[in-house]
């Protein structure tokens, strides 16, 4: 299976891109499909040092929102009544050694399984909305 990506653009005029065309990690190009208008789209090509790729977890949140890694989550419990563990913002993050995503923040030790009972909604990410960590770093 091919993992799906997005890619923040880092320099000259920071933007997400969800519509990644190609990634030639040989020549070290990024291809993103770039909307121009509600009808045209055209295919930019850059070099991949410009951007930040981010898998998704194949998971999505409780709203059906995609899970993406560098997503900025907020973690209810099972009842959706209370935050977990006072506030429950965190970031999503992978472990390549052991395969598992997890969240880092206000949550416990920052390791559990995101397919359990606690809900999970996405309510930003790192790159577009850092304020949204203000007051919740470890």
């Amino acid at each position: 299976m091919i993992p799906k990506l997005r890619a923040w653009k880092k320099y000259d005029s920071p933007e997400m891109f969800r519509d990644i065309a190609f990634i030639d990690f040989n020549k070290k190009l990024l291809g993103v499909n770039y909307k121009v208008s509600k009808l045209t789209t055209r295919l930019d090509i850059e070099t991949l040092d410009k951007f930040i790729l981010m898998q998704s977890t194949g998971l999505k949140d409780k709203n059906g929102i995609e899970i993406y890694e560098g997503d900025v989550v907020k973690v209810m419990d099972e009842d959706e009544s209370t935050d977990f563990c006072d506030g429950g913002i965190g970031t999503i993050n992978g472990l390549d050694e052991i395969f598992m995503w997890y969240i880092d923040g206000d949550v416990e030790n920052g390791l559990f399984d995101i397919n359990s009972s606690y809900y999970i909604e996405v309510i930003g990410n790192i790159y577009e909305n850092p304020e949204l960590l203000k007051g919740h770093e470890k």
